[in-house]
């Protein structure tokens, strides 16, 4: 099966991207869909939720792509753990069908260590000012008090993980 991953700053595309893929697939195996939004835990989570993709996602993922035993003879099933924003704290755990091709989007998905474990690594990119009125546009007034607290944390992935370098396919929005 198919892993992709896509990243890229906030409001250069990454969902609506990635939902199209998805809703075009052709064929009845259908992707599923990560978007990291759902599993950052809080505003400064995205070092995090990376680490979480990699090590109950992909990691697994593959594991049962390649047929191999992990835990006492059996396979781990590739999940992840949705944040509720509104409590501020992590929740239920969804598992994910590693028979199907799996699509990950969001800020932080195209680590190092992630792009060796996904098929397709894709970045998208925007002019700083049009994501940025994108972000705001999408989520409005707590992004706008969280963006610099954000981007900080954005910034300093960028420069350690240097995700575009990592891409299979660069698109501009």
């Amino acid at each position: 099966m198919t892993v992709i991953l896509i990243d890229g700053p906030s409001g250069s595309g990454k969902t609506e991207l990635a939902l199209r893929m998805r809703d075009g697939w052709a064929g009845e195996d259908r992707p599923t869909l990560l978007h990291l939004d759902d599993v950052y835990p809080g505003w400064d989570g995205l070092e995090a939720a990376s680490v979480q993709i990699t090590e109950h996602v992909l990691l697994p993922f593959r594991e049962q792509r390649m047929g191999r035993d992990r835990i006492g003879g059996e396979h781990r099933a590739p999940r992840w753990q949705r944040y509720d924003w509104v409590a501020e704290r992590a929740v239920e755990w969804h598992e994910i069908d590693p028979a199907l091709p799996l699509i990950v989007e969001g800020c932080g998905a195209l680590s190092r260590r992630n792009a060796r474990l996904a098929d397709i690594r894709i970045w998208v990119e925007a002019d700083d000012a049009v994501r940025k009125d994108r972000a705001l546009a999408r989520d409005g007034d707590p992004y706008a008090r969280e963006w610099d607290r954000w981007e900080a944390q954005w910034q300093a992935f960028i420069r350690r993980e240097n995700p575009r370098a990592l891409a299979t396919l660069v698109v501009a929005t």
